[in-house]
């Protein structure tokens, strides 16, 4: 027990102290992270928009790869990127590897099938309320994923919650494409996984305690602008029972 205090109390003291590397790394976890999620979470909901309302053959076949991604090892796409951005490999000439670039690239393709199948959900959903009378007002398919995206913008706060929680928590894909290079691609879940095996307990909590603590802040933010909206949306409601 007297170890476990001893590595808490420690934690909270580097925490507290917010030395220049601490947060050198736990800025570079937010910049990576922000990154890949801004390109993944575009591409993903656009995507996902135009599955959700499209209808053509095959569309089954595209799906069950679509959940199929969804489950896919983060090393896996970690090793994928590698062998793209290698000496050897198609992309090799941009001299990406052990780069910021490269865990950029690689926790795009994570945050990618996640966006696309929320998103494909959410508008699927919405085209079985709302989608035959957009068709009827002559919207073409990708008219109305945008429309049906924008009008659930709020449960999309949802989808950007979880790609950002799925890109910041990854740690196999960005150890083999950045190489956990102190200073230059070490990131808060690399440095738990290093300072864990090194022994050095308190920073390895410290960097969790960091990680909760962001995805926490962002659920609370997520929570308030749905209150925000549901206040919003009953007050008119009662302007107009007052009115009569």
């Amino acid at each position: 027990m007297s170890t476990f205090s001893e590595v808490a109390r420690n934690a909270f003291d580097l925490v507290a102290g917010a030395q220049p590397q601490f947060l050198a790394i736990v800025g570079r976890s937010l910049a990576v992270s922000a990154s890949a999620c801004a390109i993944g979470c575009t591409l993903g909901c656009l995507a996902g928009a135009w599955l959700g309302v499209a209808r053509f053959a095959g569309r089954g076949i595209v799906l069950a790869v679509l959940h199929t991604l969804l489950a896919i090892p983060s090393v896996l796409v970690g090793l994928l990127v590698y062998l793209l951005l290698s000496r050897s490999g198609p992309l090799g000439a941009l001299g990406w590897l052990f780069s910021f670039k490269a865990m950029v690239l690689a926790q795009s393709m994570l945050v990618l099938p996640v966006a696309a199948a929320l998103t494909r959900q959410l508008v699927d959903d919405a085209e079985q309320a709302h989608g035959e009378q957009l068709a009827s007002l002559g919207a073409r398919p990708w008219l109305r994923g945008l429309l049906l995206t924008w009008d659930e913008r709020y449960a999309m706060l949802t989808v950007l919650i979880a790609c950002f929680g799925r890109a910041i928590s990854e740690v196999g894909a960005v150890m083999i494409v950045g190489g956990n290079i102190d200073g230059f691609t070490r990131v808060m879940t690399t440095a738990i996984a290093l300072e864990t095996s090194k022994g050095d307990l308190p920073l390895a909590v410290a960097l969790g305690m960091v990680l909760l603590a962001i995805v926490l802040a962002l659920n609370a933010l997520v929570a308030g602008l749905r209150r925000w909206r549901l206040a919003h949306a009953e007050l008119p409601s009662a302007l107009r029972g007052a009115q009569v």
